[in-house]
């Protein structure tokens, strides 16, 4: 049954309203804008029902109320054919319990990172909304990537019927890791493509790309249409809310807490997607007290979040932890519209803003709705250092990303003396980012190979290296393709052939 009550999506830029399945193949709205649902639905399971929940039934618990124009039939093929065997775990995301933290464990997908939940649900969810709306086109997905998200969506889109994916990384801004499992990708739909620039350059290519009309019209005549695999696109918002919700319903069920107890949760976050599906979650009604959100050296949020102004305009710092090395923070636009009180105008503003100055500022009662947000950030010593401290007095190994939000948590708990159980959002696996996390336990280690790397962190950390690193160890390179910013839109074409 189709919800009779079907929620619906409107542009974060103008009145453009549309249904979930036209939200997710639309990716981005045709003003630039980008959708939100016009209310955030409530649970309508008990956390105790929730409790006694697998990840699937809790992720159709979820997300029915989210895609009411998806029959439970059709939804629930798409639950059941993203989180199977892909998965190295039944749990799909474990809870592991560290340092006086749960770590949720979103790396255990087909890439080990943390996209995976959203990305291995998303190419089901755009082919099901291309039936139900009667789209005969093939579907193009172009992306950027900050390192992970390519992959995931490669992975997740490879030999789809009735789809192409094309993802543009920064040549030489993502891990050698992250770069060798894109451009050994199989699969005759993928392309892959290094850019002479950073993420923000390659992302603002994307976007431009999106925006060209006559391309579109191009691109309609042969028998194309673009979508987006980016956080930006509600399809991929969605399912990482399901998360949280389970690891609430984890904590109630392991005896950690009790039914309605307040948590905190904290998210690494550069594109602010991952932390805005834990916002909704707490509007959906999960008892989450403070989202704690950390940032690395490209402090853009820490500093947003402390005065009120974003400011693009500084120097774009690479670090360790490189999913997270951006400095326009797309999702962020959801959360402004929100706080502007849902006035598309108000927000339109702000974005010209800074797409013409790099920066603007939100007024003092936008800044006061703020308040269940803590930001702040973790210098690269200092996430190198608490890899270490972790390893250890634990043996637990965490990858930078999740490093940089354990910092933050325990700068939040200094400054707070909050006693609240608190989830941190393990972003990455460690063998990832085997060379950053191996010299944060040892320099001695830097001496070593990367495959060399990942054996001496399966042996340290006593854990299986996963079948991702396993398939890339002697995997031939496939995309060889680098361009300068400027020729991203004729290399669309090529691969096209229009």
């Amino acid at each position: 049954m189709v919800n009779v009550l079907s929620l619906q999506y409107k542009s974060t830029r103008s009145d453009e309203t549309v249904t979930a399945s036209q939200a997710i193949l639309k990716g981005l709205a045709s003003d630039g804008g980008l959708f939100v649902p016009t209310s955030i639905p409530k649970l309508q399971v008990s956390i105790d029902e929730l409790a006694r929940m697998s990840y699937k039934e809790t992720a159709y618990a979820v997300m029915k109320e989210f895609l009411t124009d998806f029959t439970e039939e059709e939804l629930k093929n798409c639950i059941d054919r993203a989180y199977d065997d892909k998965f190295d775990t039944e749990e799909i995301a474990p809870l592991v319990k560290a340092e006086g933290a749960y770590y949720l464990e979103l790396f255990h997908g087909a890439t080990i990172a943390f996209k995976d939940m959203a990305l291995s649900i998303l190419p089901h969810l755009l082919t099901t909304s291309a039936k139900k709306n009667d789209v005969k086109n093939e579907i193009v997905i172009l992306t950027a990537t900050s390192g992970d998200t390519g992959k995931a969506a490669l992975a997740g889109f490879a030999d789809v019927e009735g789809t192409k994916i094309i993802v543009f990384y920064p040549k030489g801004g993502v891990s050698p890791i992250q770069e060798k499992q894109m451009v050994t990708q199989k699969g005759d739909n993928t392309f892959v493509v290094g850019i002479k620039g950073n993420f923000d350059q390659a992302q603002s290519g994307v976007k431009a790309i999106f925006g060209n009309k006559e391309l579109a019209e191009e691109m309609n005549k042969a028998g194309f249409q673009f979508s987006s695999a980016n956080s930006i696109n509600i399809g991929r918002l969605v399912p990482q809310v399901v998360y949280y919700v389970y690891a609430y319903a984890k904590l109630v069920q392991n005896g950690e807490i009790n039914a309605g107890d307040k948590i905190n949760v904290v998210v690494p976050t550069g594109n602010f997607g991952n932390i805005l599906a834990a916002f909704y979650a707490k509007n959906m009604g999960l008892p989450i007290d403070k989202l704690i959100c950390a940032s690395n050296d490209n402090k853009v949020l820490y500093d947003f979040f402390t005065t009120g102004t974003y400011d693009k305009n500084r120097e774009f710092i690479l670090t360790t932890s490189p999913s997270m090395d951006i400095l326009i923070s797309s999702n962020l636009e959801r959360l402004i519209y929100k706080i502007a009180g849902s006035d598309s105008k108000k927000n339109t503003e702000l974005m010209t803003s800074l797409n013409t100055t790099g920066k603007y500022d939100i007024t003092d009662e936008m800044k006061e709705q703020l308040a269940d947000f803590y930001g702040n950030y973790a210098s690269e010593s200092e996430t190198a250092t608490t890899i270490k401290e972790i390893y250890d007095k634990t043996g637990y190994i965490i990858d930078t990303h999740t490093a940089v939000a354990a910092t933050v948590f325990k700068k939040y708990k200094e400054e707070t003396n909050d006693e609240n159980k608190t989830v941190i959002a393990s972003t990455a696996s460690p063998f990832k980012f085997t060379r950053s996390v191996m010299n944060a336990i040892d320099s001695k280690y830097d001496a070593m190979e990367d495959f060399e790397l990942v054996d001496e962190l399966s042996r340290i950390g006593n854990v299986k290296v996963p079948n991702a690193i396993e398939e890339i160890r002697n995997a031939d390179v496939l995309h060889d393709t680098v361009c300068e910013v400027d020729e991203m839109q004729d290399v669309v074409k090529k691969f096209l052939g229009i």
